[in-house]
C-alpha cells in the first residue's frame, strides 16, 4: 500500500493536470459527476462538458467541444489536459481532435465508445435516425459518419469496454492504433464491465 507521504508528490503534480469529462447519447454531464469526484480526490482538477446529444450532428458537437478544449487549455496553472469521454462522447471527442488538438493534450480515455458504430443505431436508424441525427451517424455501416472519422493520431489513447454491452459490441469499441506516430498511442483494450450511474 502506498503511504500518503509517498503519494503526495504525485498528487501535487496532478493538481496541474485538468481532466475534461463528457457524456454520451441521451445523457447529461452530471452522469460523470461521481467519476469527477473520484478524480478530484486523487488530485486532478476536473471539468464537466455537456451538450444536447439528441438532435444536432456529431460534427456540430465536435466544433463546440474543440472550442471548449481550446478555452480550457488556456487555464492558468494547467500543464496537461486529459479527456475522459463516455460512449458517443468519445466520437464527439475524436471529431473535435481532428479539428483542434491542444498542445497540452495528455491522454484520451474512452469508456464504451462506438468507434465502429452501434448495432442498436443500425437497427433503429430507419425511424430514429430521422428524428435523432446522431443515430444515423453512429451505425455500423462502412459509410456512416463514425466509420469515416479519422482516428486519433499522436494522442495516447485508451479504450475501456465491457465484455457485454446492450448498445455497443466489444468489437465495435476497438481502434486501429497507428504505430508510426510521433509517440505511439497506448491502445488499451480492457474487457470488463463498467457500471455507469444513470443521469
Amino acid at each position: 500500500m502506498t503511504s500518503d507521504t509517498t503519494d503526495r508528490p504525485r498528487i501535487s503534480q496532478r493538481s496541474r493536470e485538468l481532466v475534461v469529462l463528457t457524456h454520451g447519447f441521451m445523457a447529461n454531464r452530471w452522469l460523470l459527476t461521481p467519476l469527477a469526484r473520484r478524480l478530484r480526490k486523487r488530485g486532478w482538477q476536473t471539468s464537466l462538458w455537456g451538450y444536447q446529444s439528441l438532435t444536432p450532428s456529431v460534427l456540430t458537437h465536435a466544433a463546440r467541444f474543440a472550442d471548449e478544449l481550446a478555452r480550457v487549455a488556456q487555464t492558468p496553472g494547467i500543464d496537461t489536459l486529459h479527456v475522459v469521454a463516455h460512449s458517443m462522447g468519445g466520437i464527439v471527442t475524436r471529431a473535435a481532435l481532428s479539428r483542434y488538438t491542444p498542445e497540452k493534450l495528455g491522454r484520451l480515455v474512452m469508456l464504451a465508445p462506438p468507434n465502429r458504430g452501434s448495432f442498436v443505431a443500425t437497427a433503429t436508424a430507419g425511424l430514429m435516425g430521422r428524428l435523432f441525427r446522431p443515430v444515423s451517424e453512429l451505425t455500423t455501416a462502412p459509410e456512416s459518419r463514425v466509420n469515416r472519422l479519422a482516428e486519433p493520431i499522436g494522442v495516447e489513447t485508451g479504450v475501456i469496454a465491457a465484455g457485454f454491452d446492450q448498445l455497443v459490441s466489444l468489437e465495435s469499441t476497438r481502434l486501429e492504433c497507428h504505430i508510426s506516430t510521433s509517440h505511439s498511442p497506448a491502445c488499451i483494450q480492457a474487457c470488463f464491465f463498467v457500471v455507469m450511474p444513470r443521469g
